[in-house]
């Protein structure tokens, strides 16, 4: 594993770039780290939304199903966070670098969006995303608004009238696209991995599925992870180690690509 700081030892960015760029099918797989610049803390971090909301209390399907006012005070939090943000430099480079065919989709566990605002147009999200409602009685989807986040009342599905939720997955529903996940990583020779310690399930099992087919993973992550270091079950470590802010260290790589 080769360590590279962006501003500090970059001795390893020029080979880590041209094995880049060589790739067959290179991808990314991002977490909640890569939107924290973007003004959007990590639930799991102190004072994240799950220090306020424990998940079995109030972001599962049952709860939902039999307490919607409960869940929609949870609702309400994640709204108030993720509405009116903006996309940072971390989510502009890796658009770029799809923009220049050098990649070929993001696979992220965030549901705010902020990829395809950047303007990534194959993005799959595992979780689902938080810009519309879902009604799952008719299957019918809404566009959320400020309004829907302000109200006591749980929203009310305007062609079947029940309780609509945000279209993201809860806690005992199936997570999405794991098919197309799946499909592209048997062919995927390069990971690059975003703000997240892939330590939560289907995502903590995708970088392993890269090594099994003797791709590389690049992480890009404030300090190391048990990824970094091989210790996850699948012994799947980074080949390269981007040490640093995510924004920083991707606007650097995805500049160097470029210019290579």
């Amino acid at each position: 594993m080769k360590i590279i700081v962006p501003g500090g030892d970059e001795r390893y960015l020029g080979e880590a770039v041209r094995k880049f760029r060589s790739a067959r099918l290179p991808l990314a797989l991002t977490g909640a780290g890569i939107s924290v610049a973007s003004g959007i803390p990590d639930f799991r971090s102190p004072g994240g939304l799950w220090t306020r909301f424990a998940p079995n209390e109030y972001a599962t399907l049952e709860v939902f199903l039999q307490k919607p006012e409960k869940a929609w005070q949870f609702y309400r939090a994640l709204g108030s966070i993720l509405q009116g943000k903006e996309p940072n430099e971390a989510h502009y480079a890796l658009a770029r670098l799809e923009q220049q065919g050098l990649l070929h989709g993001v696979i992220t566990q965030n549901v705010d969006m902020l990829h395809q605002r950047a303007g990534s147009k194959v993005v799959l999200e595992i979780h689902g995303e938080h810009r519309h409602l879902q009604c799952l009685q008719c299957g019918e989807l809404e566009e959320a608004n400020e309004e829907h986040y302000r109200t006591r009342s749980p929203p009310v599905c305007r062609q079947c009238g029940y309780i609509l939720k945000p279209n993201v997955v809860l806690y005992g529903e199936a997570v999405r696209k794991l098919d197309e996940i799946y499909f592209l990583l048997q062919h995927c020779d390069l990971l690059l991995v975003v703000g997240t310690s892939v330590q939560v399930h289907p995502a903590a099992a995708l970088p392993s599925l890269v090594k099994q087919n003797n791709g590389l993973i690049y992480e890009f992550n404030l300090e190391g992870t048990t990824l970094t270091w091989g210790q996850t079950t699948a012994r799947a470590g980074s080949d390269f180690f981007f040490r640093g802010d995510a924004a920083k260290a991707l606007q650097l790589f995805a500049d160097t690509a470029a210019a290579s």
